[in-house]
């Protein structure tokens, strides 16, 4: 079954990290760019970050300088450290590959 599966969300206060993780299964993981975007309550989804096949990364400005995003193409797994976070980043963040339906995200609230 092809699918995507986030983890790693949680409550964390302002300043502080967490990674997120993305597991794919059933389809040739290292042949895609992959994505990470997010949607705050009561706003649009947004991108956050993209990977391309090669390792190529992208930020939207909103993170730039404090997420990271990376790949481990054996583990067929997609991850986002997030750094310096702060409240407005409190979102569902979802992993993405084109052609592939939304999953259920994985919740981040920072909050003190």
């Amino acid at each position: 079954q092809v699918q995507l599966m986030e983890s790693g969300g949680g409550l964390v206060q302002p300043g502080g990290s967490l990674r997120l993780s993305c597991a794919a299964s059933g389809f040739t993981f290292s042949m895609y760019a992959m994505r990470w975007y997010r949607q705050a309550p009561g706003k649009e989804r947004e991108w956050v970050a993209t990977i391309e096949r090669i390792g190529t990364t992208n930020y939207a400005d909103s993170v730039k300088g404090r997420f990271t995003i990376s790949r481990d193409n054996a583990k067929n797994t997609m991850y986002l450290q997030m750094n310096s976070l702060k409240a407005e980043d409190t979102a569902v963040y979802y992993c993405y590959r084109r052609g592939l339906n939304w999953g259920k995200g994985t919740l981040v609230t920072v909050s003190s």
